[in-house]
């Protein structure tokens, strides 16, 4: 098998150091963690944490083995490019946006999560259908950075994906139970150090053997097998939405559809905001979501790891193994390189960077669920209220015990498909699970903030018809009723063609537009204390 046969490449010297890595990694979180005798020391480090600190937990988190894996190999594919690049553009006025905008209204009242603002601002109702939009998308969007992860293990050990999973769960459980938050944003610290090494290695590693020159030469000369030339290094695409509205990576996309992906990611999931929370001042978290920003450099440098990775491949050949493989899924590119060419030691650094990597993205997860489904189940003024209660935080664990469970096994439904999926692009993927929560998130969000009546019944009518809305454009739908035996031909065929990108801003309007609807009775909030 071509999997077993890369994954001899990886040494006994390599496991050492993944074994030293991830313990060591414990260790250093654990030292740090201190005790979570509360729950404010649970969920928000105590309001203690580094601003610097958070912002780099932030960005490894955003990064994640998704970025490190996914955007070599969305660059490696026939038609890959660097227009990726463009979303950039949304993605920095975003946090902008977060950082001068919402960050002052967050801190005006001790809160554990936006979904607290939004509950008091338009009532417990409201608090409790947030909180289950987020919980989805966390399920939804998460599972695709456990799933990059279990590639790379089943690339370097050949294990089977549903064991390759299980691992990954168990890790990321073990973290976020030993201290919450100061675990997680350390532990993500040490992973963003490791991104940085292991990209910026192998991008000198491959220009130094290439040369820089016969790298954008053999990219911007590359023609496909059906006649079609293709400059690998473009990035900007100025295709106007009616002229191919199926395109996800143009400038019209980034600028227009992107700053709401980004309001909703930085602004209302709490896998984010969530470390926003743990700074000590209004001030100290503005600066953590500005720095934040240096993540699209780590992107930047991955997509020239993506070049070289394409020119090496070109130049040197593949081994049948590798063609094999890499015909299979691009994705595979990147750790099958880092586990032939690199010397053994620094590849199991470099794996165990991105298998950690995994692990502090999904605790941090695990971390947002507990604290926002207990919220949602027991009220916020409870769960405050006994935020001193040992009981408390052993509730607060079982959750996260819960969630692990649940998200693992998501996973492992989500690997089935995607091995059948034609589209192999894992950032496609990530980013168009996440459509079915961001927009009514954000509309919400929107409404909460804006002036004017708003009606829980239109809210709730909003958020559904967004949902559905996705569901009939995205192919999860399909595959779930394909699976109780039902047919789905003429689902597939009333689609319309629209790029996912397009649902954060539609979804977002249609939620908000809908919230004023009179549908029952009118919202209440919590008056300012």
């Amino acid at each position: 098998m071509p999997a077993n046969e890369i994954a001899s490449h990886f040494t006994a010297l390599d496991w050492g150091v993944v074994a030293f890595y991830m313990v060591f990694t414990t260790w250093v979180g654990h030292r740090l963690a201190g005790k979570a005798a509360t729950v404010k020391d649970f969920f928000l480090g105590g309001r203690t944490m580094p601003w610097w600190a958070v912002s780099g937990s932030m960005i490894a988190t955003e990064i994640s083995a998704l970025t490190f894996i996914g955007v070599p190999g969305g660059v490696y594919a026939a038609q890959g490019d660097w227009t990726y690049l463009q979303w950039g553009l949304g993605s920095i006025a975003a946090r902008f946006i977060v950082a001068y905008w919402l960050v002052p209204l967050y801190y005006r009242r001790e809160i554990y999560s936006p979904y607290d603002f939004m509950g008091n601002q338009l009532g417990e109702g409201v608090r409790r259908l947030v909180t289950g939009l987020f919980s989805m998308g966390a399920i939804l969007g998460q599972s695709v950075r456990v799933l990059v992860t279990a590639l790379i293990l089943q690339t370097v050990t050949g294990w089977d994906m549903t064991w390759s999973i299980l691992m990954i769960g168990a890790f990321a459980l073990l973290w976020t139970l030993m201290g919450g938050m100061r675990t997680v944003i350390w532990t993500d610290v040490i992973q963003f150090g490791i991104f940085i090494f292991g990209g910026l290695l192998a991008l000198g590693w491959l220009v130094n053997a290439l040369g820089w020159s016969e790298i954008v030469a053999v990219n911007r000369s590359f023609v496909t097998g059906d006649g079609v030339a293709v400059d690998k290094m473009r990035i900007l695409d100025f295709t106007a939405p009616w002229e191919n509205p199926m395109l996800n990576y143009t400038f019209w996309v980034a600028i227009i559809a992107m700053p709401f992906q980004n309001l909703a990611a930085f602004g209302t999931d709490q896998l984010n905001a969530q470390r926003i929370f743990c700074c000590g001042t209004p001030h100290e978290a503005r600066k953590a979501m500005v720095w934040s920003s240096v993540s699209l450099v780590i992107t930047l440098v991955m997509l020239a790891v993506g070049s070289g990775l394409f020119a090496w491949y070109q130049i040197k050949g593949m081994t049948p193994a590798e063609t094999a493989l890499f015909a299979k899924d691009a994705n595979f590119v990147f750790p099958t390189w880092i586990t032939t060419v690199v010397p053994p030691g620094i590849t199991g650094l470099i794996l165990a960077g991105a298998f950690a990597a995994a692990i502090s993205s999904l605790d941090s997860t695990l971390a947002a669920l507990s604290q926002t489904s207990l919220s949602a189940i027991l009220g916020r003024k409870r769960v405050e209220g006994a935020e001193r209660s040992g009981e408390m935080v052993r509730l607060s664990r079982i959750a996260v015990f819960v969630w692990a469970v649940l998200l693992s096994a998501f996973t492992i439904w989500m690997a089935k498909g995607h091995a059948e999926s034609e589209n192999k692009n894992l950032i496609d993927l990530a980013f168009g699970m996440v459509a079915y929560t961001y927009g009514p998130l954000l509309g919400v969000l929107l409404a909460a903030i804006l002036p004017g009546r708003k009606h829980l019944g239109g809210i709730i009518f909003g958020t559904i018809l967004s949902v559905l809305v996705v569901a009939w454009i995205r192919p999860e739908l399909p595959r779930v009723l394909e699976a109780f035996g039902f047919e789905t031909g003429w689902l597939v065929e009333s689609r319309p063609q629209i790029a996912f990108p397009w649902f954060y801003p539609v979804n977002a309007l249609l939620t908000l537009a809908c919230a004023y609807l009179p549908f029952g009775k009118a919202t209440r909030h919590e008056p300012e204390d």
